[in-house]
C-alpha cells in the first residue's frame, strides 16, 4: 500500500474522531507487517488525561489483533496544518516500528511527508534497551 492510499484511509477516520473540547479531528491509518490496514482518530474525554490520540488508537487496535510490528502510519488533520505526532506517540510508535518504518504526515489534500523513526525520535528507548 502506498503513501497516498493510507493517507485516504487516514482522511476517512479523521471525521469519526470525537473531539467536543479541542475540535483538533485528528485521524491515522497503520499498515501492519502482514499488510493489515487499522484506522483511527482521536478521542477525547473531559478528564484530559483519558483521551487518546488518533495515532495510537490505530496502532493499539493493530496490536489488538495479534500482529506485533507495524510498517507504516499515517496522519492528517484539518487542510493547512501539518501533522506532528505527540512525544507519547512517538514512544508507542518506537515500540512496534520495524526497523523500515515509515511515518507520513499530511498537511493538505496532496502535500506529506515521509519520516523515519530516527528522524522523528532520535536516540528512542526501545524493548532491546532492557535486555540484559
Amino acid at each position: 500500500m502506498d503513501a497516498r492510499e493510507l493517507l485516504g484511509i487516514a482522511r476517512v477516520e479523521r471525521h469519526k474522531a470525537y473531539c467536543p473540547y479541542s475540535n483538533y479531528q485528528v485521524g491515522a491509518a497503520v499498515l501492519s507487517e502482514s499488510g493489515e490496514v487499522f484506522g483511527g482518530c482521536n478521542i477525547e474525554n473531559c478528564n484530559y488525561g483519558g483521551s487518546v490520540c488518533a495515532e495510537r488508537v490505530a496502532i493499539l487496535k493493530c496490536i489488538s489483533t495479534g500482529a506485533r510490528k507495524i510498517k507504516k502510519l499515517a496522519v492528517v488533520i484539518e487542510e493547512g496544518r501539518q501533522a506532528k505526532p505527540c512525544g507519547f506517540c512517538r514512544q508507542v510508535m518506537a515500540e512496534f516500528a520495524t526497523p523500515d518504518f515509515e511515518l507520513i504526515l499530511a498537511w493538505d489534500n496532496e502535500e506529506y511527508i515521509v519520516l523515519t523513526l530516527d528522524e522523528i525520535l532520535p536516540f528512542a528507548f526501545k524493548p532491546d534497551d532492557l535486555e540484559m
